[in-house]
């Protein structure tokens, strides 16, 4: 059987079509409803020539034989709409990060060689900057929120575009080697397109292949198990990141409902936990301590009443064991999972934590697809084995990285006729089979569950006159995880201002890139090739700030 999240869609609402779908501020869309409207969609991407150009047949691992549309906006039933949509006309989805600013918006849309673009209303000024850079943009969809700005010239209104579209199903036939495309920040500090059939999404990450069951057989066995699902979701994070958007999709692909926060643009504890206790949520999804932190605050201050909440699960981030015990503390009737997976390879595992249980973090029940292999690919590493490996999954993987063959070769490879995806993150295998993640082989920095690579905030430091050689590393942060922190050395007889170097940045990088914190030091070390010693550069900075206080 071939499953295409399109098709997948059309047979949930087909089994539950009067059943809630999406609750967003006052809508209240059912199955039935969502359906059409992404028919409706997709006949707008259709009508404005969007599609597919070629089969992935003779198509390198690379390449891509569809349009693509970006999806720049905040958490709403449209991201969600247009997702679906897309894969109904054939036409691959891409996410945006919607705190980018002209430059990297820019080289992702080039990069993406966007076709179309679905966004808020609040971003039509920077569009606007920056369209004439676009060459390949031809279909703009624009959602109206409470920006108050007008169409960009040639858009097409959202609401108004589907309400004259038909509600029919598109005649064009999806294929499960059509693609969904993840973009996520390379090792550069570019971002990169992870290129995923359909089918093996689905099953990777959509919800094809329940923890602790077994993988759906057919459209009718996800339609009966749909009729009997209950679960109401509210996934936290922005669906411009992909743990959040596999969420949503396994809660829908289960017969669920989404419920979204009513100000998504901003992330307000009190306002989260109103809506899990007006609207019955019973799983929530967060992104470790940077959103475990400001809830557990918010618990402290006001009374909830969440009986409804059965599972908190927090990915893309490390959720430490203080903050799991705080949180059980207060609600004790929970369970906290930790989930553990890449945009690279799916949802792979994840750590079961209820009250009474000792809190632990780093370890992982993964699935059967996932294993070590050992650090020159030549072999599984067995449980029990002490030995440092490469974490790596087989079967439903992705096909590579759009346009970067050398790239695509190195994180997918062929080994003893198996087509691996490998990360970069290091593990070891316990002899019970239960996996400890020791890190990310690369000196990225994750802060809130967002990744910094220090080589695009250095570029940027080197830019302003005063500063000689920077070197940017992650210094522990009691909320986000990590904090970016900058060492600079200046130039003889100079120093910067703090002020002025990010404010730099902000010209050109996102807000969560800023560095935090800035030291100053006579001489940057680096290796006699010149590469940087971030090793060093990290114990200079431990060395010379202080600890930031909880929620600064």
């Amino acid at each position: 059987m071939a499953f295409t999240l399109g098709d997948v869609n059309e047979a949930v609402a087909a089994a539950i079509p009067d059943r809630e779908c999406i609750v967003f501020r006052d809508r209240r869309l059912t199955w039935a409803t969502f359906a059409e409207r992404t028919r409706r969609l997709a006949n707008v991407l259709l009508a404005h020539g969007l599609g597919t150009r070629r089969d992935r047949d003779g198509l390198s691992p690379y390449e891509s034989g569809q349009d693509h549309l970006g999806l720049y906006l905040y958490n709403g039933n449209e991201y969600l709409e247009a997702m679906v949509a897309a894969c109904k006309a054939r036409v691959a989805p891409f996410n945006v990060n919607y705190r980018y600013v002209g430059d990297e918006l820019v080289y992702l849309f080039q990069n993406a060689e966007v076709a179309g673009l679905v966004y808020h209303a609040a971003f039509a000024p920077i569009l606007a900057r920056i369209r004439d850079r676009l060459p390949s943009l031809r279909v703009l969809l624009q959602v109206t929120d409470d920006s108050g700005h007008g169409l960009l010239p040639g858009a097409l209104d959202y609401e108004r575009a589907l309400a004259q579209a038909s509600p029919e199903l598109p005649a064009c036939r999806p294929s499960p080697d059509d693609l969904y495309v993840l973009y996520t920040g390379g090792t550069t500090g570019m971002p990169k397109g992870v290129l995923w059939r359909q089918e093996d999404i689905f099953f990777g990450a959509m919800g094809g292949r329940p923890v602790g069951a077994p993988a759906v057989e057919s459209l009718e066995q996800l339609a009966a198990q749909a009729r009997d699902g209950n679960v109401r979701g509210l996934l936290a994070p922005p669906f411009m990141h992909g743990a959040a958007q596999w969420m949503a999709f396994t809660v829908l692909h289960q017969g669920g409902t989404v419920v979204i926060q009513p100000r998504p643009e901003r992330f307000d504890p009190h306002e989260l936990w109103e809506t899990i206790a007006g609207q019955q949520v019973s799983f929530l999804t967060i992104v470790g301590d940077a959103f475990a932190r400001p809830l557990i605050d918010a618990l402290d201050q006001r009374s909830y009443d969440l009986a409804s909440l059965r599972v908190v699960l927090s990915g893309g981030a490390i959720l430490t064991p203080a903050l799991k015990r705080a949180l059980l503390e207060r609600l004790p009737h929970i369970m906290i999972l930790d989930g553990f997976g890449a945009s690279e390879t799916g949802g792979q595992g994840n750590q079961l934590t209820v009250a009474g249980q000792e809190a632990t973090s780093g370890s992982f029940r993964m699935d059967d697809s996932t294993v070590v292999l050992s650090e020159d690919l030549s072999r599984i590493v067995e449980p029990g084995a002490d030995e440092m490996g490469w974490l790596a999954r087989r079967g439903h993987v992705p096909l590579g990285y759009f346009k970067d063959p050398e790239k695509t070769a190195k994180t997918f490879p062929v080994i003893g006729g198996v087509r691996y995806a490998v990360p970069g993150d290091h593990a070891r295998v316990r002899a019970d089979g239960t996996i400890d993640v020791l890190g990310r082989g690369s000196v990225s920095i994750n802060t809130g569950g967002e990744k910094v690579y220090p080589e695009e905030v250095e570029r940027v430091l080197k830019h302003h006159a005063a500063v000689y050689d920077a070197i940017v590393v992650g210094t522990p942060h009691p909320t986000w995880g990590e904090q970016v922190t900058a060492v600079v050395q200046p130039r003889p007889g100079q120093t910067p201002a703090v002020a002025e170097l990010v404010e730099l940045c902000a010209q050109h990088l996102a807000r969560f890139k800023l560095p935090k914190t800035v030291v100053f030091v006579d001489h940057i070390v680096r290796s006699p090739s010149g590469k940087p010693d971030y090793r060093w550069a990290k114990g200079e900075a431990m060395a010379r700030i202080a600890p930031p206080a909880a929620g600064s």
